[in-house]
């Protein structure tokens, strides 16, 4: 990544709700980031956390109604998608903002062969191109052992892992400046998870495309991801570089997270989870969002919402005690 270069896209306090204005429910509450070109940054947390709809709202893909788009914008190469037509947003999705859902046997339309469905954005984008070579030149890119085969297949007639090559390939048919991978691997075994992390890094690297990472999985983060933004009901509680956050987390959320995945090495202690769960976002408790589930909670945290603390130049954390936060 450039250091010093533009972003390539800009989100300034972002807010989106669901339900009535009288009565919102507070999606996305605030939240603020940046992904400049070729950078990989990740959104982590727990689901109902509303790391998919800010994922979603960047190509302006929440749909209105239901969803409000109250606060904010959305700044791509400049221009803020919340301003866009719909000429200019089809522009934009799928072409220059891109998607990998989750769970490709569900994303991809099982009635239609995979051979068609990658086609359909390259006929949109990019009509100078044979569309059938396209395709096939695709889907051994990102490593289809028989691409002739799989684009003449269903969906159901492919393995999971060949069903997410297939979803990453539908993403890259137009070269995209910006891939959003929601929960990549989700669905995926442990080995599969690998070869597919090694394959967006490769094709990265090649398209000097940025990523913004979805997912709970921090093995995958570590991975992959040069900073991190830590959501909790609709809010980025703690963000920073990778590197830092996960050696020395200073939200006990974060340090709640590290807790609970399991390691390969060391002692055989139960793992420690996060008591209770993420609160529904039409009932938000007052104070800090996490007090009701956090073993730092104080008197303080139940009445007062905590600002964005800057922990160093690099970092910041959304908690009143963030330098007593205990190593991971």
């Amino acid at each position: 990544m450039n250091k010093a270069a533009s972003p390539l896209i800009e989100v300034q306090d972002l807010q989106v709700h669901f339900g009535s204005p009288a009565q919102p429910v507070r999606a996305v509450d605030g939240v603020s980031f940046q992904i400049a070109p070729g950078e990989t940054i990740a959104l982590v947390g727990e689901s109902g956390c509303g790391k998919s709809v800010t994922a979603m709202a960047l190509a302006r893909l929440v749909p209105e109604p239901p969803a409000r788009y109250v606060g904010g914008q959305i700044l791509y190469q400049g221009r803020d998608v919340l301003q866009q037509d719909e000429d200019a947003l089809r522009a934009i999705r799928g072409n220059e903002i891109s998607y990998i859902f989750q769970d490709p046997g569900s994303s991809l339309n099982p009635v239609f062969r995979i051979g068609y469905q990658i086609a359909e954005a390259i006929e949109l984008h990019r009509s100078d191109v044979p569309t059938r070579q396209e395709v096939l030149d695709l889907l051994r890119w990102v490593g289809m052992p028989d691409p002739a085969r799989a684009a003449r297949a269903y969906p159901h007639e492919l393995s999971g892992g060949m069903q997410q090559r297939a979803m990453i390939a539908m993403a890259l048919a137009c070269h995209p400046r910006l891939l959003v991978a929601d929960e990549p691997t989700t669905a995926l075994d442990v080995t599969i998870q690998a070869q597919m992390l090694a394959l967006l890094t490769r094709l990265q690297a090649e398209l000097g495309m940025a990523i913004l990472l979805i997912t709970h999985n921090l093995g995958l983060v570590a991975g992959i991801a040069e900073r991190m933004h830590v959501m909790y009901a609709g809010q980025f509680v703690e963000a920073g570089p990778t590197e830092a956050v996960l050696r020395a987390p200073r939200h006990p959320y974060t340090r709640g997270l590290l807790h609970a995945v399991p390691r390969l090495e060391g002692t055989r202690e139960r793992l420690t989870g996060i008591d209770g769960m993420v609160p529904h976002p039409a009932r938000l408790p007052g104070g800090c969002r996490f007090h009701p589930r956090c073993p730092m909670c104080q008197t303080r945290c139940e009445v007062e919402a905590p600002s964005a603390a800057e922990v160093d130049d690099t970092r910041w954390s959304r908690c009143h005690f963030w330098s007593e936060v205990p190593p991971p």
